[in-house]
């Protein structure tokens, strides 16, 4: 599989660090060598190499031990000591500090989360990203979760993946501004099957679709608006439907107002903790069609129930259709049923 621009940039940083600590081991190398060979030098061939490197090492930690070779006639090697402990007991701070900043901080084990989390990305396929920090953003990123559709969530800072992180931890998650090519690449948007752009600005949004569109021409693109200027702006620059947030809460108070019974028995589908029951849609492969909706048993799925069927071109919805009616490759079927319900479905259609 070719390796995409994000995974570069990730390499990058990574060369860029591996280059960091091999500046700092290196310098501390040269500084501990012209040590040995210096008190070498200074001690007049009198010492062996253990006790120059010993010297080296306790001058340049500033341990204060005893004088290995003897200073106390020799003008010129106590010039180069304190030249030597200048130079080195800074080189030997930097490298010290250089390593334990990379240890402390996590910046290793934050370099390793993310290879482990670029290799699960890498491996997605028909999958969803959702691009947001608003709570609509974290709300689709968890109902995607809890009807166990593979996804990616794409934050702007670290801070807005913290929501998504605590639903959970192990959910494939990338920081970065959605409207660049290399986060989306990243994501995995040419082999996504929808994406969902749910940013604060919504400049953010009109540019994120305009990239997103460019990159995945067949994937869905949904987007929220507010305004009903960058609601069209949207549909210009390629997302297949807007949603706008404040629309909706109107709709679903009116709901509550006029159906009540209807709105507490869909409120308990959604949020029934631990269920999925949900109204899905399938669409009809190409292995299936000229299969009859009776062929398919669907009734005899526990908690699945056939509501409606729509054709591959589109248009109206036959509803309860008859059980002698063909199916078409294309077609979509609207099935109330849970997860596994509707894998049952599925996997009866050769999906």
């Amino acid at each position: 599989m070719a390796e995409t621009a994000p995974a570069t940039l990730l390499d990058l940083e990574i060369a860029r660090l591996r280059k960091r600590l091999l500046i700092a081991l290196g310098l501390l190398v040269l500084v501990m060598a012209v040590g040995v060979v210096g008190f070498l030098i200074v001690g007049g061939g009198k010492y062996s190499l253990i006790d120059a490197a010993y010297m080296t090492v306790i001058t340049i930690t500033t341990v204060g031990y005893g004088e290995i070779v003897d200073m106390s006639q020799n003008p010129a090697g106590r010039v180069f000591t304190m030249l030597f402990l200048m130079t080195g007991m800074g080189v030997a701070a930097y490298s010290v500090s250089a390593l334990t900043a990379f240890v402390i901080e996590g910046q290793l084990n934050h370099l390793f989360t993310r290879r482990r989390m670029q290799k699960v990305i890498a491996a997605l396929k028909d999958h969803f990203i959702v691009c947001g920090d608003t709570p609509e953003s974290w709300h689709v990123a968890e109902e995607l979760i809890r009807t166990r559709r593979p996804m990616v969530f794409v934050g702007p800072t670290e801070a807005a993946l913290d929501p998504v992180r605590q639903r959970d931890p192990n959910l494939p998650v990338l920081s970065g501004d959605p409207g660049h090519d290399a986060v989306l690449q990243g994501a995995g948007i040419e082999r996504a099957a929808g994406v969902v752009f749910a940013m604060e600005n919504e400049k953010d949004n009109v540019i994120g679709v305009l990239t997103a569109r460019r990159l995945a021409p067949n994937a869905r693109i949904i987007a929220t608006s507010h305004t009903p200027e960058t609601e069209a702006k949207l549909g210009t620059v390629g997302a297949d439907a807007v949603v706008t947030p404040e629309h909706i809460g109107g709709l679903r108070l009116a709901s509550v107002l006029v159906r009540p019974a209807v709105v507490t028995f869909l409120d308990t589908m959604l949020r029934q903790k631990g269920g999925t029951l949900r109204v899905e849609e399938i669409v009809v492969p190409e292995r299936a069609a000229g299969r009859t909706i009776e062929s398919l048993d669907i009734d005899d799925v526990p908690s699945a129930v056939l509501l409606a069927l729509r054709g591959a071109g589109g248009g109206d919805f036959a509803f309860k259709p008859a059980k002698d009616t063909s199916l078409s490759a294309g077609a979509v079927l609207v099935v109330m049923a849970d997860a596994d319900g509707v894998a049952r479905v599925r996997g009866r259609l050769g999906a």
